[in-house]
């Protein structure tokens, strides 16, 4: 790397011709040094580890240089030649090295690196513009957008720029410095630069390009959860303009305008009241919406409406039509079963990728607390916590599956009983379809409404539980897992009536599942079975040979994973049946447990 550092670089500063700007830093690398910078962005594409570590050290050792990031700067803005990747990439290591030592660059580097990332904010390459906004946003971040002050008044006049990269670009920056520092710009010195941002924001929410009304839209959210003054003074031009584009053809536009929604009836609600009826029109369209991010979006308003005292008002016209909706969205989707794929085998003898394995806690509660709890009508904090990630555990990311889920769940807390005129005849159908995608949907909605509308499915139960039982040995991977979990959510009930009618079956169908072929239905039946534990306490004393005798088998066929499930289903047990863990039938398997 000596030719990078042969000479003393330096740079030459020139006056603005118009006379209002900062002086102009030209910089022009060495040949040498330029080719020697590009060949090591080549390698750092390359996947190999050993080849990484060595690019790694170069990268960490050339960083001594402050004449580095003039070259990084300069691939990424200037060297036209080379391809998308390789400069992008230039300009990521950059915004790294922004990062971690922006502080300690030269004032001329600092000056060198805005200006080039300026002019170039209108590149023909929509990646290259992307990685400038990136950088230029790290670059406020780290250095304060008041030590920035021209930034925000030219990325505004470039808006107006005729150029469409120009104006995308800087809309890009924008959004990300939104995004990124929302409290800041509210707070920015006696400028406040909302004041002339939000409204210009607002006149291009019908721009003729999509991508613009789509920056636009995404701006101006950023600022309602802040509840800024800047957009409380223009929310009237704002909730005008966002139904103005409602409708639109671009999914991006529609997924913003939705998220807008859903932030206003948190944070603003008197403000679309008037509207409610339409906007529950749209968000039921839009919950269908053939984009399953705009659906998304869109499903996030029922739990947000859940939440409001205004909730039954507005809702109940629209739950005939809403519940449906809702049933259908928590079907697996192409992308989720995609996602899924690999999960679908027989594949408990498959060791976990390191990456999937995450810490579990244990967490102990009594029987009598719990009960405590139920009669007051409200759960602790960690039973809610631990609820939360059981049932996020059905897929690794929020889905329009889980979404819809939650959102009938949070309905039935509020409508209660009422719910179930709808619900019931829509479940009958799904649970009773040959195919099992809609079975198993109608087994994660009875799973869902347990806590609202259990006082009014408990008569339905001597039905549902022999079928839902009867589920556990479904030959649909995804149908044995959803089982036990919608089990587990009336264990509560379950364990007050005769054994022999639900609790032993349960025990023994969960048992069974405990040691299923599958891993995620072996991840679900010990969550299930855990439950049960909390719930059943003693009642479980007669089956704990047969538990036990489980655990054991468990604990030599389960991989790394499942065994940190299968440790929390075991001290739940302990906490559950006490000493009764202690007798002498049962002290083999504990010395077994003991060894592990």
């Amino acid at each position: 790397m000596e030719a990078l550092y042969r000479r003393s670089s330096g740079f030459v500063a020139t006056s603005d011709k118009s006379g209002g700007g900062p002086p102009i830093m030209n910089w022009q690398p060495d040949e040498a040094g330029l080719a020697q910078i590009i060949q090591l962005l080549k390698e750092s594409q390359i996947s190999k580890t050993e080849v990484q570590k060595a690019v790694q050290q170069k990268l960490e050792s050339l960083n001594q240089y402050p004449d580095f990031n003039n070259y990084l700067i300069f691939v990424l803005t200037k060297l036209m030649s080379e391809d998308e990747p390789t400069r992008s990439l230039s300009g990521l290591i950059l915004k790294n090295n922004v990062k971690a030592h922006f502080s300690s660059f030269p004032d001329e580097v600092k000056a060198f690196i805005k200006q080039e990332c300026v002019t170039a904010i209108g590149d023909p390459s929509s990646l290259i513009r992307a990685t400038v906004g990136i950088l230029i946003t790290t670059i406020a971040k780290k250095g304060d957008l008041s030590n920035w002050p021209e930034l925000l008044p030219l990325l505004s006049q470039l808006m107006d720029s005729p150029d469409f990269y120009t104006c995308e670009g800087a809309f890009g920056a924008l959004q990300k410095i939104c995004e990124d520092l929302a409290d800041q710009l509210d707070n920015v010195g006696p400028s406040q630069p909302l004041n002339y941002l939000i409204p210009k924001f607002l006149q291009f929410f019908r721009h003729q390009h999509a991508v613009i009304r789509s920056h636009a839209i995404a701006c101006v959210n950023q600022f309602i959860i802040y509840r800024s003054q800047a957009l409380v003074t223009h929310m009237g031009p704002f909730v005008e303009n966002l139904f103005a584009v409602a409708g639109d053809e671009d999914s991006e536009v529609r997924k913003n305008v939705c998220r807008a929604i859903v932030m206003l009836l948190e944070i603003r609600t008197e403000q679309l009241l008037p509207s409610i009826h339409s906007i529950v029109e749209y968000m039921l369209l839009r919950t269908q919406d053939q984009d399953e991010s705009v659906a998304l979006e869109a499903c996030e308003v029922w739990l947000t409406l859940a939440e409001h005292p205004h909730c039954v008002e507005a809702l109940s016209p629209y739950m005939n039509r809403l519940v449906p909706v809702l049933l259908n969205g928590m079907k697996y989707s192409d992308t989720d079963m995609m996602t899924l794929k690999g999960d679908l085998e027989d594949d408990a003898n498959v060791p976990d990728r390191e990456s999937s394995i995450k810490p579990r806690h244990h967490h102990s509660k009594t029987h009598s607390q719990q009960h405590e709890e139920a009669a007051e009508g409200s759960g602790s904090d960690d039973d809610d916590d631990d609820e939360d990630d059981d049932f996020a555990d059905f897929l690794s990311d929020w889905n329009i599956r889980k979404c819809s889920a939650a959102a009938l769940d949070c309905l039935s807390n509020v409508f209660k009983q009422d719910l179930l005129p709808i619900l019931l005849p829509l479940l009958k159908e799904t649970l009773s379809s040959p195919q099992w995608e809609i079975k198993e949907s109608g087994i994660l909605a009875l799973g869902a409404v347990a806590e609202g509308c259990m006082a009014g499915i408990i008569r339905h139960l001597p039905g549902l539980l022999p079928f839902l039982i009867g589920c556990l040995e479904d030959p649909k991977v995804l149908v044995r897992s959803i089982a036990c979990w919608t089990l587990s959510r009336y264990a509560q009930w379950i364990v007050t009536q005769p054994h022999e009618l639900y609790l032993q079956k349960l025990i023994m169908g969960l048992l069974k599942c405990i040691l299923d072929p599958n891993k995620r239905v072996q991840e679900a039946a010990c969550s299930a079975f855990a439950t049960l534990e909390e719930e059943a306490c003693t009642e479980l004393v007669p089956y704990l040979p047969y538990i036990l005798q489980t655990l054991v088998v468990a604990f030599r066929k389960y991989q790394a994973k499942n065994l940190l499930i299968l440790y929390d289903a075991i001290g739940t047990l302990a906490d559950s049946v006490g000493s009764h863990l202690n007798k002498p039938v049962n002290m083999h398997v504990q010395i077994v447990l003991a060894n592990r």
